[in-house]
């Protein structure tokens, strides 16, 4: 019961963070902001397969799909920080 719950929390709070990221990028057009809250979409998804790998299906081994939307999202990150340092 408790890790399901830590589960759900990690996942709303990183819904939360990218809305308010996407939000103020939409109203400043501060373009780290926008990749920040592509970041946290990406670990977003990463927590709700979290959530689907270890409760909802714990005989199957999703390890490798979870981390997909993670490094995705955090190669966004990356890749806007590099091209905002060099405008």
């Amino acid at each position: 019961m408790i890790p399901a719950v830590v589960y759900i929390l990690c996942t709303l709070t990183s819904l939360i963070a990218m809305t308010l990221l996407l939000r103020a990028y939409a109203a400043r057009r501060v373009r780290l902001l926008l990749w920040s809250g592509l970041c946290f979409a990406g670990l977003a998804l990463n927590n709700v397969l979290l959530f689907v790998d270890i409760i909802v299906v714990p005989e199957h081994d999703l390890s490798t799909v979870r981390q997909v939307p993670a490094l995705i999202g955090v190669t966004c990150l990356l890749y806007g920080l590099v091209y905002d340092l060099r405008d």
